[in-house]
């Protein structure tokens, strides 16, 4: 399988599983858990949905530019959603606050594959 395929086989996969997300907080979760901690949850499947559609971008922009900058910004948007949206999914079911530091991280890696993506295709 291609990098640009894997990329957008990971989109796909990875917005299919944030409507599921989606709909799990707003139908089982809504009256289980309290506001502040179904905002955070919606959170999580938000910015995993956008960085879905973000990695579909990725897999268009390397067969269009391949380079290394436009592949390590898929990996990290990948990565950023594992960590930032699984962190606050966890933080949201389990309610152990402590995963709010790992969060961050997350960000930084989503911000840092949005910059790759703008060098990569800059330079393409």
């Amino acid at each position: 399988m291609k990098t640009d395929q894997i990329f957008a086989a990971a989109g796909a996969l990875l917005a299919a599983v944030s409507v599921v997300a989606g709909a799990f907080g707003a139908h089982l979760l809504r009256h289980r858990l309290p506001p502040d901690l179904l905002g955070t949850f919606e959170t999580g499947a938000r910015y995993q949905m956008y960085h879905a559609f973000a990695l579909l971008v990725v897999s268009w922009a390397h067969g269009r530019w391949p380079g290394q900058q436009i592949q390590i910004a898929g990996w990290l948007f990948l990565a950023g959603v594992v960590i930032f949206s699984g962190s606050l999914y966890a933080l949201s079911l389990s309610g152990a606050r402590a995963w709010g530091t790992v969060t961050p991280v997350g960000g930084a890696a989503f911000i840092a594959g949005w910059l790759l993506l703008l060098w990569g295709v800059w330079k393409g």
